[in-house]
């Protein structure tokens, strides 16, 4: 969709790749970088980023460690670096780790409360949102330490989010990443509604598909609004500097 609008336009793979790990399980933040370089020797004079969820974690914390980096687009983010989300390298998911390093050192993060169960118990899918907001007062210490320092990037911000995300709690999220901004003079832009969901759908995306295992929150006709109020911001951002 972006390179029909005219942007030359890189979509990579992460993990679960050829000498990747096979989960979100620490993954370097050069993996991003990489890319960068890229782009930057095949010509392009603007990089942007863009990413949803554990996608928008890594492309605020890329924009954080790279100055190269002009606008950072984070849909459904998280104010926070998060433990890992599947197996590392050892094939092992715990005992919890971060989900990033950066120059082979793991980034602080705020782990998981194993104690928490689901409220749903018909087997069908669930809302995880919970267990995130459970962990953040259980492990309240680590807050800090694992707070995205969205400061420090030179990059232009925009932030897009749903009151209604089950996943985690995105939009509480995205609102201290701007107030993080805003306080530091830092440009930052939020596109929000209520009532959307974890999947905000980018005009020409085609329906998110029901999930077995996880409820995502909103509806299809709110996360469709989110994504069209969206859109013109996005491609905004990615064109011109603010």
């Amino acid at each position: 969709m972006l390179a029909q609008q005219g942007f030359t336009t890189l979509a990579i793979r992460w993990f679960g790749g050829p000498g990747q790990p096979p989960g979100i399980c620490e993954v370097p933040l050069e993996t991003f970088t990489a890319a960068v370089d890229f782009l930057r020797r095949s010509g392009a004079q603007r990089i942007g980023i863009l990413g949803t969820s554990k996608g928008a974690e890594a492309a605020l914390l890329t924009a954080v460690h790279d100055s190269r980096v002009d606008v950072a687009v984070a849909l459904s983010p998280t104010s926070h670096v998060w433990c890992n989300v599947g197996p590392g390298g050892d094939g092992e998911h715990h005992p919890y780790r971060s989900s990033w390093t950066w120059r082979e050192r793991p980034l602080p993060f705020v782990p998981m409360d194993d104690s928490w169960n689901p409220t749903e118990q018909d087997g069908g899918p669930v809302a995880i949102r919970g267990w995130y907001e459970l962990s953040e007062r259980t492990f309240v210490h680590s807050l800090p330490a694992a707070e995205i320092p969205v400061e420090k990037a030179r990059a232009d911000l925009l932030l897009v989010a749903g009151g209604d995300d089950a996943m985690w709690p995105s939009l509480p999220s995205a609102e201290r990443v701007a107030q993080r901004r805003r306080s530091a003079g830092a440009t930052v832009r939020l596109i929000a509604r209520d009532d959307a969901g974890h999947r905000p759908r980018l005009p020409g995306e085609s329906p998110a598909s029901a999930s077995s295992r996880f409820k995502h929150g909103g509806t299809s006709n709110a996360d469709v609004l989110l994504g069209q109020a969206a859109w013109p911001y996005i491609l905004d951002a990615l064109a011109h500097a603010w």
